[in-house]
Order: C-alpha cells, then sequence, then structure tokens
C-alpha cells in the first residue's frame, strides 16, 4: 500500500502537496529565490529534470549518483574559475573541488534521498531536484569542515593534511613561519567561503515549483544559520570553559544534530510533497537520533580508532572542547567529591601538548566515573525515541525501511549505507 493509500485507507484525505514541475518549459518556473525563470538557457550545471536519473537506479547506489551530479558541478565551476585566474584556480578553487570530490560517506544526501523514497518521491524532476540539493550538501560539509579546521587548528582530515595546513605547506619556503601560518588560515576561511557559495548556487539553480521553493529556501537558510550559532556556541563554550549540561547539549543539537539529520529529512520530504504529519515525525525523528549521531562523535573522538575517525584521538580535549561526556564527567566527580577526577580534567582540558598518557588518563576518568556508560545509555535511548518517531509516520515501506536502517546505523556509527547497514565504516558528525 502506497503511503497516499494508506492515508485514505485512515479516512484522512491527504492535503494538497507542493510538487515539482515535471519537464522544464512549464508555464510557471521559479528558483528557490523566488524569481521566476526569465527563458534563457539554465545554468551548466543545472540537471534537466526530463534527462534526470531513474529512481531506482539511483537507489543502487546513492553516493555514486551523488558524486556524478557533484563531478558535473565542479568541472563547471572550475572551467569558470580558470577563466578568472589560472592560480586561483589550482591553489584554491580546485582544492575545494578535490576535497569535495574525495568526500566521506555522503550521509547527508543518502538521508535526503531516502527521505524523498520514503515519501513517495519518484518523478524525474524529483530525482534530479534531490540529487542536486544532495550535491549541495556536500558542499556545505566541506565548508563546514573546512572552516572547522582552521578554528581548532586541526592538521589532519580524513587521515590527511587540512586543506589549510596543505596551503600553508605549499608556500612554507615563501615567507616566515608565522606569515604561512597566517596565510594557511586565511586560505582555509576563504575555501569555506567558496565551497558555501557553490552550494547556495546549486541550490538556486535547481528547479522548483513556487511552494516547493519557498520550502526549500526557508530550509536551507535555517540550516546554515543553526551551523553558524552552533560553532559559535561551541568556541564561545572553549573559551569560557563552560561546563553547563543544557547549553553543552544545545550546542551540540545546533552544530550538528539538525544540519547532519534533521534537516537532510525535512529537505526530502519537502522535495516529495509530504503532508504536515509525515514531516513533523520525520523531524522529530531525525533530532533525537542527530543528537544520537553528535554523541557518538564525542566518544568516537577519545575512545575512537583513529584509522577510522580520521583524526588523533583526543583532538576535542587537546582543544577544551564542551562536550556532553566531558561536561557529564565533571558533574559527577563534583557531585562524588572525586578531587583528583577534577584535577585531571582541569589540567588535560585545553592542553595542545597533552602527551598519550594524558589522554589515558582522561580516558580513565570518563571511565571512572560512568560518564561513558551514561552516554552510552544515552544514545541507546534516543535512538529508540527517534525510531518511535519515525515509526508514526506513513511512509513507502521499501523506501521507509532503508531510511530507518539508515538512521540506526548513522546513529550507532555504522557506515552510513542503507544499502549495506551491516559494514563498518566511517564514523563521525562532521566527518
Amino acid at each position: 500500500m502506497s503511503p497516499t493509500q494508506a492515508k485514505e485507507h485512515h479516512g484522512a484525505a491527504p492535503p494538497p502537496v507542493p510538487r515539482l514541475l515535471p519537464v522544464p518549459g512549464s508555464p510557471v518556473r521559479t528558483h528557490p529565490d523566488g524569481a521566476p525563470d526569465d527563458g534563457r538557457p539554465e545554468e551548466a550545471g543545472a540537471v534537466d529534470p526530463a534527462g534526470a536519473e531513474d529512481a531506482h537506479l539511483v537507489d543502487a547506489d546513492v553516493p555514486a549518483a551523488v558524486g556524478r551530479v557533484l563531478d558535473r558541478v565542479l568541472d563547471e565551476r572550475l572551467a569558470r574559475a580558470r577563466e578568472m585566474d589560472e592560480l586561483f584556480a589550482e591553489d584554491l578553487a580546485g582544492r575545494v573541488a578535490g576535497f569535495t570530490r574525495a568526500g566521506g560517506k555522503r550521509i547527508r544526501p543518502q538521508l535526503l534521498w531516502w527521505s524523498l523514497r520514503a515519501c513517495g518521491g519518484a518523478d524525474p524532476a524529483t530525482v534530479s531536484a534531490a540529487l542536486r540539493i544532495g550535491a549541495a550538501l556536500e558542499l556545505l560539509q566541506t565548508c563546514a569542515l573546512v572552516h572547522d579546521d582552521v578554528m581548532d587548528g586541526s592538521v589532519l582530515r580524513r587521515g590527511r593534511p587540512a586543506l589549510h595546513t596543505d596551503l600553508r605547506a605549499r608556500y612554507a619556503t615563501a615567507a616566515s613561519t608565522e606569515r604561512a601560518g597566517r596565510f594557511g588560515d586565511a586560505a582555509g576561511i576563504l575555501a569555506g567561503d567558496l565551497a558555501l557559495v557553490w552550494a547556495d548556487d546549486l541550490v538556486a539553480e535547481t528547479l522548483l515549483d513556487p511552494a516547493t521553493a519557498r520550502e526549500v529556501r526557508r530550509l536551507w537558510s535555517d540550516m546554515r544559520t543553526e551551523m553558524v550559532a552552533g560553532q559559535y556556541l561551541d568556541v564561545q563554550g572553549q573559551v569560557t570553559a563552560s561546563h553547563s549540561l543544557p547549553r553543552v547539549l544545545r550546542t551540540a543539537c545546533l552544530k550538528s544534530a539538525l544540519y547532519s539529520v534533521e534537516r537532510p529529512l525535512a529537505l526530502g520530504a519537502v522535495l516529495a510533497g509530504a503532508d504536515g504529519t509525515t514531516l513533523r515525525a520525520l523531524c522529530s525523528a531525525g533530532r533525537c537520533v542527530g543528537m544520537a549521531f553528535q554523541l557518538r562523535d564525542d566518544l568516537d573522538d577519545v575512545f575512537g580508532d583513529p584509522g577510522l575517525t580520521g583524526k588523533s584521538s583526543g583532538s576535542d580535549i587537546r582543544e577544551g572542547k564542551p562536550t556532553y561526556v566531558v561536561a557529564l564527567a565533571r558533574a559527577r566527580a563534583a557531585a562524588a567529591g572525586d578531587h583528583r577526577a577534577l584535577a585531571v580534567l582541569d589540567r588535560s582540558l585545553g592542553d595542545a601538548a597533552l602527551p598519550p598518557a594524558g589522554l589515558e588518563e582522561v580516558r580513565a576518568v570518563l571511565e571512572s566515573t560512568g560518564a561513558r556508560a551514561v552516554v552510552e545509555t544515552k544514545i541507546s535511548r534516543l535512538v529508540a525515541q527517534g525510531l518511535r518517531h519515525f515509526d508514526g509516520a506513513l511512509l513507502d515501506p521499501e523506501g521507509g525501511g532503508r531510511l530507518r536502517r539508515l538512521l540506526r546505523s548513522a546513529a550507532d556509527g555504522g557506515t552510513g549505507s542503507a544499502a549495506a547497514p551491516d559494514v563498518p565504516g566511517v564514523r563521525g558528525a562532521r566527518r
């Protein structure tokens, strides 16, 4: 039974829903900024909905389908960059494109895609729009990661030199160490900005009907602002050494849970024309699973294998990040009068030169205070709560099943592949 038939079976007629235009050349076409199409040829990166990939073929390998869209878009953007300036194209645009092409598991586009399919989206125009916005999410992820690495002073990303570190090394012999470092940081900020510009352009060039365009624009705007708010709370928490548990959870929600899970689910549902009840159920599920996703990332930073996480163990500890597991350990140690544990946390958090032995002491405190076990339990409860919200929605059985497995896999730190949910893979909310 389809979602529409199920709703009719329960006696509730589905409300009118916004749909994408089926083919180019329809009487009214708008971009997500609300401007009517002027009839001029589309940008080179825009996908003609009439030539979009078949939904069932995309189902077989969503990351590959998103990658094909990214290849077309990035090739076009790089060609335009070379027309502007060869050095800019080689140094900056080329690195942004390379970083994005070599992305992780493409978890956000997968969540968008399977949300779309769970809500019945399958027509060519919808498929085209979903793949393009999925590709835009990957570019937005590039922006977030590159800026993260600059702010955190990280030298590695995905097991390789971070983008700003790579650019710093590129000009290490051309200036003093200090000036080369400042250059690398500045170039990293510009690289993240460029990725954001490309992401926004990709969304703006996607042809949607007016009602869907308004909803997509609202979600995209909210998501970008939430990311900035969460990142600000994160760095503010570092400089103030804030250990408030509610504030730490709010930071995690804004910085990662919304943009990693809830907003991609909402974008997929809106593109498919889902009704309000279904959209709310998916958003509630996404927020719970997104929080579990971030809490798992916090644990992985301290206890995970660097070969899987793609960065050095304990980077959050060395940067003094106000993660939930650390804030919880501090609160439990204070309540128990465990001054030794508090002393370990006080001298270790924010120590950029913390040796492996010092990190082992922090791990021991997170274990002895019970903080790690409490967070593991909280993750399990959040996942269960999220799946209860999810199971309350009337979804396509095949697409819904794939999405459910993907949500569980994401929160458990699995591959992020709906097609192969039991294969281990890279973990991390912002990787």
